[in-house]
């Protein structure tokens, strides 16, 4: 490949890593664990890997080397920075621990292992991707490993190359499918370990051992550095209002994270419109006042950030959503036989009174994306949905209204963004760089130690890299029952933004200033080079979180 001149100078960059990892490394189980609810249905589902102990790397004693071991790795799910670290971090683990291990990448995904589609990933691979963005190595895919013909079939692959532990890195459903794995091999004596490593850009895989998900702190800076170079051009131009929708399907931890970094007017929270039961126009007239108060200020300008996973979180269009997620997973074939142009009308004849008179009100455009097809766990494709156009026209129509009635006299002109995209395959922070090595190598650490169905953990982040914390925790510790596709299944809990958590509260605390203050930041880009106050600094939420 073509490499850049920072490609190029970054292939140098060593990842620092926990002390604790340096050497030979000794496992030191805690206490038994337990679910995070649904305790004894999940003890149900999971008896062969339920209640594992947590498990904390500390430097051992120097040992015999450790039989090779060949291994097998999955990226899962859509891309976050730093994967492709963590797959050297557990190359270099492998290694570590015996040169003659072998590590083997299975092709765009999951699927890769069901279809029998692998690369052996050798030193001079490993070593074109060190530190860089995407998952372009072996690629990614959404293929769900859920079902008992899709296990065997991986399994015939793995005893074909000789493998005997499965990193897969990804979400939450990837992680829980991990668990699924894990269960059915140990029931079954395969002898096949399965590990998983915590990703997601959403920053909603987490809890007091996981503290986050790798590439969330490289995507909220790619999108924070954009934000403020929008903010900086709306400041000069004075004539817009930004309406800018940043992914996170489940939880408002990016929108949240880069409000925190850049000080826009105005920043929804999903989790606090869900908790106070706002309806879709209380969230349209809480921008509008904004807009209006600016407006009578003399600044006609402003930036709104809006999670993409808002829709959901408004308890009415939550209701909705639900009840057409149902009737689409038990009626999807026929559906698919209506004819578009009918879908509509079809849709609010099969609903509640209370839903298809909502669904109705909804302007046809957002109607319709509510009906697209489901993502491969169920979900409603929330980032189809065209969440600041609604919003900004709903506001357009809002304020007219208002200047009708003499209480609005300001101009109101709109931009709209949606940023998902360009931060899922950004260069890595060194945050990520390092978190994501660690994990990597933390993950190996697990596989020489014998475990299985267990998670990748390091923590201690917000301090040097040196006084991190490894480890692993069992994965059934984070799950609990929730339904999908119709059907009630176990997966792993997502975290949301805690409204009495300090990165929440710190917002709030700031929120009416900002909004009629003009208090733009402007991050610029990630720095790889320089202070380390500059270059390794980890999310503003972590460090709120951490009480630094």
């Amino acid at each position: 490949m073509t490499k850049s001149a920072l490609q190029i100078a970054r292939a140098a960059y060593v990842p620092k890593m926990p002390v604790a990892l340096r050497g030979s490394v000794r496992a030191v189980e805690g206490a038994a664990t337990e679910a995070a609810g649904d305790k004894e249905e999940i003890k149900r589902l999971f008896p062969h890997t339920y209640g594992m102990p947590a498990v904390t790397f500390e430097r051992g004693d120097a040992n015999d080397p450790m039989p090779p071991i060949n291994a097998g790795v999955i990226l899962s799910g859509g891309q976050a920075p730093g994967g492709h670290n963590v797959i050297a971090g557990l190359f270099d683990g492998l290694k570590a621990a015996n040169p003659e291990s072998r590590l083997f990448g299975f092709i765009l995904g999951p699927g890769g292992l069901v279809e029998h589609k692998y690369m052996e990933l050798t030193a001079d691979i490993i070593d074109e991707y060190r530190n860089t963005g995407g998952f372009d190595m072996i690629g990614s895919g959404r293929t769900k490993l859920e079902r008992r013909e899709q296990f065997d079939k991986g399994l015939e692959i793995l005893k074909e190359l000789g493998i005997s532990a499965l990193v897969i890195i990804g979400g939450d459903d990837s992680n829980t499918n991990a668990a699924v794995l894990a269960e059915y091999y140990r029931s079954i004596g395969a002898g096949v370990s399965v590990i998983g490593c915590p990703k997601t850009i959403d920053g909603d895989l987490k809890n007091d051992l996981i503290e986050t998900s790798f590439g969330f702190d490289t995507a909220c800076k790619v999108y924070s550095e954009v934000i403020g170079n929008i903010q900086r051009d709306c400041n000069s131009a004075r004539k817009y209002w930004h309406f800018i929708k940043l992914m996170g399907r489940s939880a408002s931890h990016i929108a949240l994270e880069c409000a925190l970094q850049t000080h826009p007017n105005v920043c929804i929270i999903s989790e606090e419109v869900e908790a106070n039961d706002l309806s879709l126009d209380e969230i349209v007239n809480r921008i509008a006042r904004v807009v209006a108060r600016r407006a009578a200020e003399g600044n006609n300008f402003g930036t709104v950030l809006i999670p993409e996973g808002l829709i959901e979180f408004i308890p009415a269009m939550k209701r909705l959503i639900a009840e057409l997620n149902d009737f689409l997973a038990r009626n999807k074939a026929e559906f698919k036989m209506i004819k578009k142009s009918v879908r509509h009308s079809y849709l609010i004849s099969k609903l509640s009174k209370e839903n298809a008179a909502l669904y109705a009100s909804l302007p046809e455009g957002v109607a319709r994306q509510l009906a697209l097809d489901r993502d491969p766990h169920g979900n409603v494709q929330v980032s189809l949905i065209e969440t600041e156009k609604l919003l900004a026209e709903m506001v357009d129509n809002r304020l007219s209204e208002w200047k009708e009635e003499g209480r609005y006299r300001g101009k109101f002109a709109t931009q709209m963004h949606f940023f998902g995209y360009e931060g899922r395959c950004a260069a890595p922070s060194n945050y990520d760089a390092d978190y994501c090595y660690s994990l990597g190598y933390a993950a190996s650490c697990l596989i020489r130690a014998g475990k299985t169905g267990y998670m990748a953990s390091v923590r201690n982040t917000t301090a040097p890299a040196a006084e991190w914390t490894a480890g692993g925790i069992p994965i059934t510790m984070m799950m609990n029952m929730e339904q999908r596709d119709g059907v009630m299944k176990p997966v792993i809990r997502k975290a949301l933004v805690q409204l009495d958590g300090a990165p929440f509260r710190a917002y709030a605390a700031m929120r009416d200033e900002w909004a009629m203050t003009t208090d733009y930041v402007y991050p610029g880009p990630i720095q790889y080079f320089g202070p380390s106050e500059v270059c390794d600094a980890p999310t503003k939420t972590l460090q709120l979180e951490q009480g630094k």
